[in-house]
């Protein structure tokens, strides 16, 4: 098994998908290969250190969250080798290419990303709506070997099937309100990891979110403090998908941007799904009308 989460920012990962990889490690062992994707420099939102001080340690500090997680870290770069600055992501022919390589050369069987917003009236970040229309756009060129040789040279009469993975959505705290999930993954049993992984980002969680004010942080003065921080957190954002649970959960939904994936493999390929927390029903439908729609395209 080789999951993948692609997302904009240093910490993005850890709030949204980091208990399902933890559980799926802990399920799969090495059987899993597991890896995490940053799309932006990190050199942005700090209130008194300076760019380069931010990235650095944005860095640092990402690094040590994928030591606790036993995942693989990545900081995407641009065919020219640049690495996209954050806080004006665009989607570019660059950024399509240098997802396209990426994803290519991990092959990945679960791609998770960013949602893109329907709703014109939700709030949205910049950088997560670049990266979530970024890997809709390129899903399908995942299978197309010559889409980006002209950033990537390679044989082009030597081409050999790459695999497509199942993509799914995140939930986005950008999106308050506006979010859904066909699923939910129960991840109380790795929520002290979860403090732990969160933690490792101090720039953030104890300097910039409570400056910044988003979350209405008081800055954490302890591994306890945050914890009942990121404890409120998870159960605010229960209440907002209207989940009745005071447990750590994740949710997803799946897309057809890449390959439609087969219920039954899903429900057994994920850990902990919670059916009461879950539109189970509604996604079975869909994936299966998905699945018979590709088949007369075909």
């Amino acid at each position: 098994m080789k999951i993948l989460c692609l997302h904009a920012h240093f910490d993005d990962f850890e709030f949204v998908a980091a208990g399902t990889f933890e559980l799926w490690r802990r399920k799969l062992g090495a059987s899993l290969q597991a890896r995490v994707m940053v799309c932006t420099d990190g050199k942005a939102g700090h209130q008194f250190r300076t760019r380069e001080e931010t990235g650095v340690l944005r860095l640092q500090e990402q690094l040590a969250s994928a030591n606790i997680g036993g995942y693989e870290f990545e900081q995407l770069k641009l065919p020219d080798g640049q690495v996209p600055r954050e806080a004006c992501l665009q989607v570019s022919a660059p950024l399509l290419a240098s997802l396209w390589n990426s994803i290519r050369q991990f092959e990945p069987d679960y791609l998770f990303c960013p949602p893109v917003a329907a709703d014109p009236l939700t709030g949205i970040h910049v950088d997560h709506v670049a990266v979530a229309e970024a890997v809709r756009k390129v899903a399908y060129m995942i299978n197309v070997p010559h889409a980006f040789t002209p950033e990537y040279p390679a044989d082009e009469t030597a081409s050999k099937p790459c695999k497509v993975p199942v993509i799914i959505n995140v939930y986005d705290g950008y999106m308050a309100g506006a979010n859904t999930h066909d699923f939910a993954v129960d991840v109380e049993e790795a929520f002290p990891t979860l403090c732990e992984m969160t933690w490792c980002h101090q720039s953030q969680i104890a300097e910039w979110l409570p400056w910044v004010g988003r979350h209405n942080l008081k800055p954490p003065a302890s591994p306890a403090d945050w914890s009942q921080a990121l404890r409120k957190r998870l159960d605010n954002r229960n209440r907002e998908l209207g989940i009745q649970s005071k447990r750590a959960l994740e949710v997803f939904t799946v897309t057809a941007w890449g390959a439609v994936p087969v219920y039954e493999q899903l429900l057994d390929d994920f850990p902990n799904i919670v059916p009461d927390a879950s539109n189970l029903d509604r996604l079975k439908r869909r994936l299966r009308g998905q699945t018979k729609s590709r088949q007369k395209r075909g």
